[in-house]
């Protein structure tokens, strides 16, 4: 197959003075500012206290993280609010004294009471080896009652198991009812292994016929198993392999492993039986062979129940879609959970579907929603439910979700299907859910000029919700001299899509409201990754930095973006490469007439999906883009799918199926080589800057390899950055930073700023 031929060179750029915006010095002060800004990560109600007086009030715990850039390393922090209500509106909140940072923390939860509280801790150890002393990572799951620890169990020495999982995919820790015993997940023990000539101290030989009858001891190791290749779950859970179920009995100080689940599904995310007497959990199938699980929502998967005492183990869902975050009603009568259909795009619009402990009956409260239509639900787009997402009727729930690019927090009624949204009369931007409690509702507010704020309100009686009264516990100031809005853009009538007409599509415009460039900035375009996710109007730190130095930031939710319905995500797979790239120069053109900006100042930045459509945009239309910086990007489908964790995105996202038997046959490969911005490398001139991380499971950085040989051999101006220790997300705070001044840096370098 040929490539695309090169265009004929551009005439030269007539002379003119660039307007001149900050140093890297700086900049560097700005990016030191604004990283300061904390995000809200968890929120945990206590149990109401009445007062003297009659009024009621409750402690609220948060916790925050930071980035610390003098350690190179995320910190974590918490605070504590009050919270006075009368049950129905919040009378008063307040702060409870300062922050303070939480080390080694892993995993933290409440008990059903409130009166006790399971910490799993990490801490170093130190084990003898030829003499000599090395650090090794112990874990202990400690509980504390008040102000004591009552409990320290070392869970390392016990030996029952690997290390517990503290991820969001399948960790949990989780109280049974009784509050007398806690439930996790961890790694299978693995047997000890050694070499065939593994040499061993003489011993005297004392053996008896007893001890040649007695069966080897369970520990002991077992040749040949040295160099087995364990299986993964890919990006970002690379050390999770064959997950297990573990009970803690908390008296007892005992650990026990459960037995039953079935050997073709990997457990996680499981929570106590009503009746404590057994556990419910997702199971996820790792036949043939494992997936990359991580934002991965079309995984197949089921609902299982174990009976703790008899170890039976029978399915609660269907088994041929892929399901996760099961959540227990208060009443403990039923489980409400999400659905999508199994394989297809990685993340689509969600049913939501309720089991009924007693009667097992399930059924559809949400179904997955076509087209997004203003003043109606917009369908479900979330990686997970609140942990805490029950009101306390046990009929109501609620949960944040995408509309178009926004966020926003919904109420639903199980029983009828109806929906609410109780931040329709509140600020623009995102809202997400954090926890609910007795009807107190803790959420997380933020836009692309204000970081993260903390709000609380009283859920309304049902039929009341719209009337709820949000006050805000945390506030942040916005960021000065940023502006942001919020665009839609139709696509001309030759690019419309035959099979699902009609579909619009968003783009958030960020651009300095002050400084040298306010009158006419240059334009970074930021497509984002995926596909399919969406940018929402909140904050997020590399767009608000780089609007703070004098850029304007166009963040593209093109077709196939969340959020737009169902139609929207099914329009772009077959379509990569054409309808998301003819997207984002559609509203690129757009923005340029219609906003005072520096149209021969235009740059790209773009990671994964966002990369891969920053290299097909600087091949298709050269003219437009002065700079590139791409992070993790596909170049090239046909040769990413032997090494990703993801080989089925490679086939889905090219309009191809995909079968985990098969192999792609001659034209397929020429189908994916045809969608890949690699077929568009002989018309590249714009200026790219590679920002690849080492341990990327997901896009691997041989793509990233593959295109700066293409475009040194071509003589583009070309530099790579490669980050150790980092994955996909490059999402190290060392990384981070220094990622985000040299992009800044090639920026003020090609755009002659």
């Amino acid at each position: 197959m040929s490539l695309v031929p090169a265009p004929a060179p551009c005439p030269p750029a007539s002379p003119r003075v660039p307007q001149v915006l900050p140093s890297l010095e700086e900049v560097t002060g700005l990016y030191r500012e604004l990283s300061q800004h904390p995000g809200l990560s968890t929120a945990c109600l206590g149990p109401d206290v009445t007062t003297q007086y009659g009024g009621k009030y409750c402690s609220l715990y948060t916790e925050w993280s930071q980035r610390d850039l003098a350690r190179a390393e995320s910190i974590k922090s918490c605070r504590q609010y009050l919270v006075f209500h009368d049950g129905t509106s919040i009378v008063y909140a307040g702060p409870a004294g300062t922050c303070c940072e939480i080390k080694d923390e892993l995993l933290s939860r409440e008990s059903p009471s409130g009166a006790l509280k399971a910490v799993l801790r990490k801490a170093a150890g130190k084990e003898k080896e030829k003499e000599k002393e090395k650090e090794k990572e112990k874990q202990f799951l400690e509980v504390w009652d008040q102000n004591r620890k009552v409990k320290s169990i070392d869970l390392t020495a016990l030996d029952k198991h690997g290390s517990v999982y503290d991820d969001d995919q399948f960790g949990c820790l989780a109280w049974s009812h009784s509050e007398t015993h806690l439930l996790y997940v961890a790694e299978k023990k693995r047997p000890k292994a050694e070499s065939f000539f593994q040499s061993k101290a003489p011993e005297l030989d004392c053996t008896t016929d007893e001890d040649l009858e007695r069966p080897k001891k369970p520990d002991a190791p077992v040749k040949g198993e040295q160099f087995v290749y364990h299986e993964d779950w890919g990006e970002t859970l690379s050390t999770r392999s064959v997950p297990v179920l573990c009970v803690l009995d908390i008296e007892g100080s005992s650990v026990s492993v459960l037995e039953g689940v079935p050997e073709h599904v990997s457990p996680g995310q499981a929570f106590w039986s009503p009746d404590d007497t057994g556990v419910v959990f997702v199971g996820w199938w790792h036949e043939p062979f494992r997936l990359g699980l991580r934002h991965c929502t079309n995984r197949r998967s089921a609902l299982f129940y174990v009976d703790l005492t008899g170890g039976n183990c029978e399915l609660l869902s269907e088994d041929t879609k892929a399901v996760w975050s099961p959540r227990l009603s208060p009443d403990r009568c039923r489980i409400a959970y999400l659905e999508n259909s199994a394989l297809g795009p990685h993340q689509q619009c969600s049913r939501l579907l309720m089991y009924d402990w007693y009667t097992e009956h399930t059924r559809t409260v949400l179904e997955a929603v076509p087209r997004q239509a203003w003043g109606t639900f917009p369908g479900i787009y979330c990686s997970a439910l609140p942990a805490l997402c029950w009101a306390a009727d046990s009929r109501r729930l609620v949960l944040d979700t995408a509309q178009r690019s926004q966020q926003d927090v919904f109420v639903v009624d199980t029983q009828t299907g109806a929906t609410t949204s109780l931040t329709a009369g509140a600020p623009q931007g995102s809202w997400s859910v954090l926890t609910i409690d007795r009807d107190l509702l803790v959420a997380k507010f933020s836009t692309p000029s204000c970081p993260p704020t903390l709000k609380v309100a009283v859920l309304p009686s049902a039929g009341q919700e719209a009337q709820v009264q949000w006050v805000c516990l945390q506030d942040a100031p916005p960021v000065p001299s940023i502006s942001w809005s919020i665009r839609t853009l139709q696509p001309p009538p030759e690019q419309e899509h035959p099979q699902y007409g009609g579909l619009d599509f968003d783009a958030i415009l960020l651009r300095p409201s002050e400084g040298p460039t306010a009158q006419k900035p240059p334009l970074v375009v930021m497509p984002h990754g995926g596909p399919h996710t969406v940018f929402s109007a909140g904050w997020t730190l590399y767009p608000a930095v780089l609007c703070r130095v004098g850029f304007a930031v166009l963040l593209v939710n093109y077709r196939g973006s969340l959020g737009f319905g169902q139609d929207s995500v099914n329009s772009l797979p077959g379509n990569v490469g054409t309808q998301d790239v003819r997207d984002v120069q559609l509203c690129v053109e757009r923005v340029l007439q219609e906003e005072l900006l520096d149209s021969s100042r235009v740059a790209l930045v773009g990671g994964s999906h966002g990369g891969f459509l920053a290299c097909h945009l600087i091949g298709q239309f050269p003219d437009t883009y002065h700079a590139c910086v791409v992070r993790n990007p596909v170049v090239n489908i046909a040769s990413m799918v032997t090494t990703t964790d993801i080989p089925d995105w490679c086939l889905t996202e090219t309009g191809l199926p995909y079968v985990p038997a098969a192999l792609p046959d001659p034209a397929q490969w020429t189908e994916m080589l045809q969608k890949s911005p690699i077929r568009y490398v002989d018309r590249v001139r714009t200026p790219v800057l590679l920002m690849l991380g080492e341990d990327d499971r997901r896009v691997p950085p041989k793509q990233g390899l593959e295109y700066y040989r293409a475009l040194k051999a071509r003589g583009v101006p070309t530099r790579l950055l490669w980050y150790p220790g980092n994955n996909h997300s490059l999402a190290g705070v060392e990384a981070e930073a220094d990622g985000f001044m040299n992009i800044v840096q090639w920026l003020l370098e090609h755009l002659r700023c």
